[in-house]
């Protein structure tokens, strides 16, 4: 029978590219990996991999055997979430993947709700790009992961997460106020000679952005680039920039910005999705529960519109 450890090295293989990651990302070194590798070779009494250049792929026999082990760890990851739901009490651990504003507004919350409801439930969390995020919890790194969708732009899809929307926030144009603004700017069209702060190249969040400016007829000045919108957020309000920013970003906070409402309303949706082999665990069906009583009884407070 082969041994389940190396057919998931070969899985780990196919996701990720390279020896050298597969073992970062196990804590293996890169000979022990190749060494696992090798010993599935003579025990299947088939060629797995085969070089390409500096790099290694699988041959069509190694794509058959990971597609099988995925199945097998599925029904793995089924039968101990039955195992689990099998007993008297919740316990556990839950390993949640959350960009940054969702984890500013929501978590604090959600955790201490855990604390206390599910004390022998350890949650642990990590923040992660969105569509980052997704693929690693399809590649089981996570088991559940908080993302975003912006309007146009379409979420990845991996097969087997299961998807449920947690909510939705505008998306608006955030000014530095009158008093700090370098010159005079009352509209998206006015805000073209500004300076812009935007995420960096391949964010879902910039392609809707500078899709936006371009319907408007002018190419964004991105003069600022960061993943952090509290830096988007400082940097409107010193008077140095404008943006497009979600509402979720200002819960909970006062802000000088002035917040423009944006022809047709664009909204961003925040989701959750979770592998649908592991959707009987009590403790991640309990996180899941109530992170979205939180945001239901707690929406996020938002700033008055300019």
């Amino acid at each position: 029978m082969l041994e389940i450890r190396r057919l998931v090295l070969l899985r780990e293989l196919a996701i990720r590219g390279t020896i050298a990651a597969v073992a970062e990302a196990l804590n293996f070194t890169p000979s022990a990996v190749s060494q696992q590798l090798s010993q599935l070779e003579r025990e299947t009494g088939t060629q797995l991999l085969r070089k390409a250049g500096r790099r290694v792929q699988l041959t069509p026999q190694a794509e058959v055997l990971v597609a099988e082990v995925g199945e097998v760890l599925d029904t793995l990851e089924r039968a101990e979430a039955r195992l689990q739901a099998s007993a008297t009490r919740v316990t556990g651990r839950v390993r949640v993947a959350v960009f940054q504003s969702a984890a500013l507004a929501f978590m604090p919350a959600t955790l201490r709700a855990m604390a206390s409801l599910y004390p022998e439930v350890r949650v642990e969390m990590i923040q992660r790009e969105p569509e980052e995020a997704l693929r690693e919890t399809w590649a089981r790194d996570f088991d559940m992961v908080i993302a975003e969708q912006y309007p146009a732009h379409a979420a990845p899809h991996h097969p087997g997460l299961d998807r449920r929307d947690l909510t939705t926030d505008a998306i608006r144009l955030a000014l530095p106020s009158e008093a700090e603004s370098l010159r005079p700017v009352d509209s998206l069209r006015t805000a073209r000679d500004m300076p812009w702060v935007m995420e960096p190249r391949g964010a879902a969040s910039r392609h809707f952005a500078e899709q936006l400016c371009r319907r408007a007829g002018f190419e964004p000045d991105v003069r600022y680039e960061t993943a952090d919108l509290q830096a988007h957020m400082r940097l409107v309000e010193s008077g140095n920039a404008v943006a497009l920013i979600p509402d979720l970003i200002w819960a909970g906070r006062g802000s000088t910005a002035r917040l423009l409402e944006l022809d047709g309303s664009p909204r961003r949706t925040i989701f959750t999705a979770q592998r649908l082999a592991g959707a009987a665990s009590p403790a991640a069906r309990a996180f899941r529960d109530i992170l979205e009583k939180t945001v239901l009884s707690g929406t996020p407070s938002r700033c008055d519109d300019a």
